[in-house]
């Protein structure tokens, strides 16, 4: 029996030493871990505020320490490297320049460079209230209203609204300076919108033939809602849309058959020396028939 328990004594005793071996020989690699110098390396940042289209220059830039384990991928690790190129989207102050956001080196500066090949950049005129208040800045999306009559020039009073274009990313939005018909200046706002040829050819048209509005939406909103067109009725009356005219004459409506009485049948009758015409509404056989 006492034999026993000195075994159990034993046992637990070399559990104990096991766990405290191992606790300290964690504490001593967490201790190893925290004395290893960190690695650190450079990357190239943005020196101020860089709008989209900005062809980069040195003083435009500058080099930070960054973990070297932990550098954003497509970062540049040299001035050099970004210098002369365009940036396709705006930088904030310390953010780093990634190759993702450089147009290629032959794109040039400015606008032009930022436009995917395919696409198109239309700007058109705005004031306050179809600029949402100044809130559409580039890189937001939007959608594109234009109201106007769908009939030709001149109008038939069937003014519609409806949205024609969905999801169209705002390039730049700014003023411009322009004189006015006595030669004064004034200043008006533009939007430049990146469109597809189709698109542009669309905005051109609605601008030109009706009053543009833009609807400002969430970035990551991309979903297509296509709504039904707004007619001035359905707003001011209440009454239920109709179809929007295309333009096409309707039909005309098939004329009624007018129908012409039959002549009357006249009968010359002679009494003595006198001689008379009397007429008949129907034939003396439709009379003969009756009877």
């Amino acid at each position: 029996m006492k034999t026993n328990r000195m075994l159990i004594a034993a046992v637990v005793a070399v559990l104990l030493g096991l766990l405290a071996s191992r606790f300290v020989y964690v504490q001593i690699q967490k201790a190893a871990a925290a004395a290893r110098p960190l690695r650190l390396g450079q990357v190239v940042v943005a020196a101020e505020p860089l709008q989209l289209g900005t062809r980069l220059q040195p003083q435009q830039l500058r080099l930070i320490q960054w973990p070297a384990d932990s550098r954003p991928e497509g970062s540049c690790m040299r001035i050099e490297d970004c210098t002369g190129r365009a940036l396709i989207t705006q930088v904030f102050e310390n953010e780093p320049i990634l190759e993702k956001k450089l147009a290629p080196i032959e794109a040039g500066a400015g606008l032009p460079a930022v436009i995917p090949e395919g696409m198109r950049a239309v700007s058109i005129r705005v004031d306050d209230v179809v600029g949402v208040a100044g809130f559409v800045m580039p890189g937001t999306m939007v959608d594109v209203l234009v109201t106007g009559d769908p009939q030709t020039r001149g109008g038939t009073g069937n003014t519609i609204t409806r949205t024609f274009l969905e999801n169209a990313r705002v390039l730049a939005a700014g003023q411009r300076v322009q004189q006015d018909k006595d030669g004064k200046p004034q200043s008006e706002s533009v939007v430049t919108l990146l469109v597809s040829p189709e698109e542009a050819d669309r905005l051109a048209m609605a601008s030109t033939e009706g009053k543009i509005h833009l609807a400002l939406r969430n970035t990551i909103d991309t979903t297509a809602t296509n709504p039904p067109p707004v007619q001035r009725a359905s707003l001011f009356l209440g009454r239920s849309p109709a179809p929007v005219a295309t333009g096409k004459p309707r039909p005309a409506a098939p004329k009624p058959v007018v129908r012409t009485p039959p002549a009357p049948y006249v009968v010359e009758v002679i009494r003595g020396d006198k001689k008379e015409s009397q007429s008949f509404p129907e034939k003396i056989s439709d009379i003969d028939k009756k009877d």
